[in-house]
Order: C-alpha cells, then sequence, then structure tokens
C-alpha cells in the first residue's frame, strides 16, 4: 500500500516508517519543513520526506496524492500546557484534521489511523483497567481534542464511508525518544540518569501510568494498517500501572546507578492511576504488549548510551 505517515520524523513515526517499509509498503513521510530526519537517515532515498504545515490546506493535499492509509500522529501541544491556551490547540489539531478529513475524501484515501490518548480521553477513572467503553471525560483541552478529531473521524465514516481506526495509546517509550523533554517519564529520567542530573517528580512519586515499549506500539499500527478491523476504537498499552517510584527502582536496576530524586507539588491533571484494558486488541487484533517494563528500559539504556558516544565523537 502507499502510506502516508504524518509526523513521520518523529519518536513513534520513524519506527513505525522502519516497519512498513521492512513489510514492502511505500513510504511518504509529512513533517514540518526543519524538522531532523535524523530518525529517518537510513531511509533517505527510499522514504519521500515531506516538510510542510498541517494547517496549509495545499500542502495536506499534496501529501495526500496517491495514498492508501494515512497514519495520523501530528499534534502540537502537549497535556500539561493545553489548557494554556484551548483555542490554539482546537485551531491547529482539530480544524487541521478537518481539512485533512476533507482532503483525504477528494484524493480517495481508504483509510485513516489515529493516535488518540488513553491517557487523557478518559479523565478520572471509575474503574481500572479502563475500557474502551469507560466514560470520556477529560481533564485537559488536549485530551478534548483528541476526543473531538476521534468524533469527526466517527462522523465522517457514517457520513461518507472513510474507513478508520483510532489507537487509544498509553504512554509508549524506547529507543529515539527525547530525554529533554515535559513528556515522558521513562526517557526524561535516563536522561537525567545519563548526564548526572537530578529527577524532578510532582507529587510524591505514587502517580500510575501504564507503560509500553515502541516495538509493542508498531505491531498495534501494523495490524490495522494491513486488516480490516471489526471496531473502530482500541485501547494500546501494557495492561498494567507502573508508579513512577516503581520506574526509578528498576531504572536504578538496569542502570547501577543511584538516581537523585526531588519531589516538588503534585498536578492538578495528574489522576492518580490509569492503565487501560486492553482485551479488545488481544481477541480482534490477536495483539499484546510483549516486552517486560525490565525489558524495555534495558533497550532503551543502551540505545541512549550508545547515541550519547555517537554524539560526542
Amino acid at each position: 500500500m502507499n502510506c502516508l505517515v504524518l509526523g513521520g520524523a518523529g519518536f513513534i513515526g520513524s519506527h513505525i516508517v522502519d516497519a512498513l517499509l521492512l513489510r514492502n509498503h511505500s513510504v511518504r513521510v509529512f513533517d514540518l519543513p526543519n524538522i531532523s530526519t535524523r530518525n529517518l537517515k537510513q531511509h533517505i532515498g527510499t522514504v519521500e520526506i515531506m516538510g510542510g504545515d498541517f494547517n496549509n490546506e495545499n500542502d495536506i493535499s499534496l501529501a495526500l496524492e496517491g495514498i492508501d492509509v494515512v497514519v495520523h500522529l501530528i499534534c502540537t501541544t502537549l497535556p500539561g500546557p493545553s489548557n494554556e491556551n484551548p483555542a490554539y490547540d482546537v485551531e491547529s489539531n482539530v480544524i487541521g484534521t478537518l481539512h485533512l478529513l476533507e482532503k483525504a475524501l477528494h484524493k480517495g484515501v481508504r483509510k485513516i489511523i489515529f493516535a488518540s490518548s488513553g491517557g487523557t480521553v478518559y479523565g478520572i477513572p471509575l474503574s481500572l483497567p479502563i475500557q474502551e467503553t469507560h466514560q470520556t471525560n477529560p481533564l485537559c483541552s488536549y485530551g478534548i481534542t483528541k476526543l473531538a478529531i476521534e468524533k469527526y473521524l466517527a462522523l465522517y465514516h457514517s457520513l461518507h464511508k472513510l474507513d478508520y481506526v483510532i489507537l487509544r495509546l498509553a504512554n509508549p517509550y524506547g529507543e529515539r525518544q527525547k530525554t529533554d523533554s515535559v513528556q515522558g517519564a521513562i526517557a526524561v529520567f535516563l536522561g537525567k540518569i545519563l548526564r548526572k542530573q537530578t529527577i524532578t517528580i510532582w507529587g510524591d512519586g505514587s502517580v500510575a501510568r501504564d507503560y509500553f515499549f515502541i516495538s509493542d506500539l508498531v505491531s498495534a499500527f501494523i495490524r490495522v494498517i494491513e486488516s480490516d478491523t471489526t471496531s473502530n476504537i482500541y485501547n494500546i498499552g501494557s495492561g498494567q500501572a507502573v508508579s513512577l517510584n516503581e520506574i526509578l527502582s528498576v531504572i536504578q536496576e538496569v542502570t547501577g546507578r543511584n538516581p537523585v530524586v526531588e519531589f516538588t507539588r503534585g498536578r492538578e491533571l495528574d489522576v492518580p492511576a490509569n492503565c487501560l484494558n486492553i482485551n479488545r486488541a488481544k481477541e480482534e487484533l490477536e495483539w499484546h504488549s510483549q516486552i517486560s517494563l525490565k525489558q524495555g528500559i534495558d533497550r532503551a539504556w543502551t540505545w541512549l548510551q550508545a547515541y550519547n558516544k555517537g554524539q560526542s565523537d
């Protein structure tokens, strides 16, 4: 198939590009004009890389030319700061996606795979693990916009028969993830350990989330890209909640280093625990996460050390 990966130069996107090429699909990447193509350097000359503005209709129209399947990973905001400017969140993500859907109809796109947020669309869990049928009451603009895009995908399917699959992702981590971001606890912690810096944690470290390795995420995307699905929404994660303190303990075991940790006041947007029920994905996609937390952190740490050494050479 001809696949377009929106946000394909990033952490998640580049791994999906790797997998699609291994399975002999044709791949086009759309990302920011000034985005680093470091994650795609092994595919230069094989993958068509287009730089552009997601909110520019002409740029999106060109990117969709001849495409069968779209993997939509682009998001301009992060959960924490998204409440500071909800209007920008809607303008840059929801409106941009509506233009994408309109263009996709005219270009004959067959299916759109959307990366939603299992960590924010549900809000405060009434029970754990969270099923896809759980109520959706996001506590941040980021989650609201993800949910709005989900609803518009359903609307376009109802009105125009545009096929779609939504993957509500837990917290992926692994090779190529940024260590200097405000998102991605495992990568940030490993980066701090490598640089011998203090790790700052909001709250007492008991906040628990569902973490799963990048290769498991990629296999879920490949399943829904290549196959017809029974449902349109799937939770994708490990199915288990792990606290920040537990992560620190595993990191200490893997790295052999004692992290220096500073605990600060907790954030209102942080629900105490969140993990996803992945039974639907197990039953319908025959998918489940295979990499344990210790295995994943070990692989991420090995990659980070090698990458850092390469940067300093």
